[in-house]
């Protein structure tokens, strides 16, 4: 009897049987479907961080000028840079835009700013990838308004 066992066990075709491979190749799916929604959500908080990053830099050096002249400054942003009366303060982030409530000024545009006092100033910046618009404000700092809205 138990040679009969292990001639038969010796002979067994070895791999997997068809139901097993499918069992396998649907939980791979399952994971899967799992993973690649988080891999995309990953790609804009990156964006959005990146944003944040950008308008923080600008609000301080924003404040910092303010401190040393004592009147508004020029902001504008390049495709490469952001600038302060003409010094450069920093990279941009791809797709960054200043928004405001009047407009959506683009690369190589300037805020204006005639309306700020060292009291009352606000700068905002948006990514198109992201989704959030970041400000940075004389009154409150950094903070994240709703979606789309700016300082």
């Amino acid at each position: 009897m138990l040679a009969r066992i292990r001639k038969s066990m010796k002979e067994k075709d070895q791999g997997f049987t068809l139901i097993e491979l499918l069992v396998v190749m649907i939980i791979i799916g399952i994971l899967a479907a799992i993973a690649i929604p988080v891999f995309l959500s990953q790609r804009k908080k990156a964006q959005d961080s990146a944003t944040k990053s950008d308008v923080s830099t600008l609000g301080k050096e924003i404040a910092s000028y303010y401190v040393d002249a004592g009147t508004a400054p020029t902001v504008a942003i390049t495709s490469s840079q952001y600038y302060v009366n003409g010094a450069s303060v920093g990279k941009v982030s791809s797709n960054v835009y200043f928004t405001g409530s009047a407009n959506k000024a683009g690369v190589d545009s300037t805020w204006t700013t005639t309306a700020w006092t060292s009291s009352s100033w606000c700068v905002s910046l948006a990514n198109d990838s992201g989704s959030k618009v970041w400000s940075y404000s004389a009154a409150n700092g950094l903070q994240s308004p709703a979606a789309g809205t700016g300082c």
